[in-house]
């Protein structure tokens, strides 16, 4: 297994908790990458518990939305893993900054197998949290993965839609093989180049304020991402240029009717420029499923918003399907 370098300090975007144990981990998947995690263990805990792995947003790292998620719902009783992708935050992989849809797909199942072998897990129930780009990998994983028992997506991006078919479903036929080519350029040019393009969405440093000229949803991301409310020097958006290519011929939602009967909560801002991909993915979900809408919520206020994120909503979901 690869030596990882591991922040030992307390570096997240959120209060540490005086209610549950904290340590961090680290496990392989079965690419052979060594994934980081923080694992949370509710104090004074007996007998086996019911297990929750949580990744995401998509380029997000550990510190952020994935560990507010596990901390809480460790507080609430649950024995919560929370990880980095391959390639992403303190995890292994290289090139670094690489997204595929497979390998992160993967990446639940290998939390899955951490957490079963814990002696204080009930194997029988174990489920997942995937948020924002981790919501589609997470259901893409519960569709193959039985050992998952109930999933949780929250704000969920389908990363394998938006890339084949752009914004909305826009992207025109043109435009799709123009972008197809630049793709195919840019592989020429990382061959040459030894590595592969990798353009930061986000500054290294905190910002102040959102630059002028930014799109809505662009304007959105930057006020969690680069500004002091989400920012994290490992986490700065993006992923390689070519990563992309992976995800365009991926489609995640193609096996989401084969989760049931093992249970979805699909869980949605009402203002969230991302809603669409949630409903969508719904209508084709079969039962037992849920779509919860939080009022006035945008897709980032279910990163971090504790007075927006209905983790009350999310505790009897999984007290009910891991039981």
């Amino acid at each position: 297994m690869e030596t990882l370098n591991l922040t030992q300090e307390w570096d997240k975007k959120f209060p540490q908790s005086n209610k549950v144990n904290h340590r961090k981990v680290t496990f392989r998947n079965r690419y052979g990458i060594t994934l980081a995690a923080d694992l949370y263990e509710p104090k004074n805990a007996e007998g086996k518990l019911a297990a929750i792995a949580v990744s995401g947003p998509f380029g997000a790292v550990k510190e952020q939305a994935s560990g507010l998620y596990a901390q809480t719902m460790a507080e609430r009783g649950f024995l919560t893993l929370a990880f980095d992708p391959s390639y992403t935050g303190e995890s292994g992989g290289e090139p670094r900054n690489t997204a595929s849809p497979d390998i992160n797909t993967e990446d639940f199942s290998a939390a899955v197998d951490f957490l079963a072998a814990l002696p204080n897990v009930d194997a029988e129930r174990i489920g997942i949290i995937g948020i924002c780009g981790f919501g589609g990998m997470g259901l893409n994983a519960a569709a193959m993965d039985t050992r998952i028992k109930a999933t949780v997506a929250s704000t969920m991006y389908d990363m394998s839609r938006v890339n084949h078919y752009g914004w909305e479903d826009s992207m025109s036929k043109e435009e799709y093989d123009k972008m197809l080519d630049r793709l195919g350029e840019q592989r020429w040019e990382d061959f040459e180049n030894g590595e592969p393009q990798y353009i930061p969405s986000f500054p290294e440093e905190v910002t102040d304020s959102v630059p002028a000229g930014l799109d809505p949803i662009s304007a959105e991301f930057w006020e969690y991402y680069a500004m002091e409310r989400g920012h994290n020097p490992r986490a700065r958006g993006g992923f390689t240029t070519t990563s992309n290519m992976a995800f365009i011929n991926f489609p995640l939602m193609n096996y989401i009717e084969t989760i049931s009967p093992r249970p979805i909560l699909f869980i949605i801002g009402e203002n969230a420029h991302s809603r669409y991909f949630s409903e969508d993915a719904y209508r084709r979900a079969a039962e037992p499923k849920e779509l919860y809408i939080v009022p006035g919520a945008r897709h980032i206020d279910l990163y971090d918003r504790t007075d927006m994120i209905p983790f009350d909503k999310i505790e009897s979901f999984f007290r009910e399907y891991l039981k």
